[in-house]
């Protein structure tokens, strides 16, 4: 296996664009937008460097997914396959960067994004939630996954604790970090 894989960070610099093979496979691609910043010690501030541009071509499901999933501007991951296209115009010889996309993501070092199963997809719970089995695509879904699935769900429609009491000689918490930390995972105040 000789081929150049690469995960490039950027953003979606173009529409989605969704097609169809003749052969009835779906297809999509984007234009990625990758800009350097460096740190420019004279200005003592951050500075956009050069941009690259690259071309991402996704395929079956992963295409089907990316055009409900990206908008132009989203900031992305993209990791797959690197090919550089090359031809010729008259004189001059053309090149582009291209990636056959394996996996796409949002970049959460840059906001949050909620996964949602898509429908028919491979390893997903049938009727959200348990086990995958044959009706599921084959490949059965982590314990830790279907349990994680179900407790969110479940925090979903609970309704909101009241006010919960403290133990004697315990402080309130101050609204800090700490008490989201342990409301989250459900860890009593233990008073320390």
């Amino acid at each position: 296996m000789n081929e150049a894989h690469v995960t490039v960070v950027g953003n979606v610099a173009t529409e989605v664009s969704y097609g169809e093979t003749a052969g009835g496979v779906p297809m999509a691609n984007f234009r990625l937008g990758c800009t350097e910043r460096r740190y420019d010690r004279q200005r003592e501030c951050w500075v956009d460097g050069e941009t690259q541009w690259v071309t991402v071509t996704a395929w079956r499901a992963l295409a089907v997914n990316l055009i409900g999933s990206l908008a132009k501007g989203d900031p992305v991951l993209v990791s797959g396959r690197l090919r550089v296209r090359e031809w010729a115009e008259g004189e001059a010889k053309r090149s582009r960067a291209e990636i056959d996309a394996r996996s796409v993501g949002h970049d959460l070092t840059r906001g949050t994004s909620a996964f949602r199963w898509a429908t028919g997809a491979r390893g997903q719970p049938p009727g959200g939630a348990g086990r995958a089995g044959p009706e599921g695509g084959g490949e059965s879904v982590p314990e830790w996954i279907v349990s994680a699935l179900e407790a969110r769900r479940a925090a979903a429609v609970a309704p909101a604790p009241g006010p919960r009491a403290l133990p004697a000689g315990a402080r309130p918490p101050t609204g800090g970090q700490g008490e989201a930390s342990e409301r989250e995972s459900g860890v009593a105040d233990r008073g320390d």
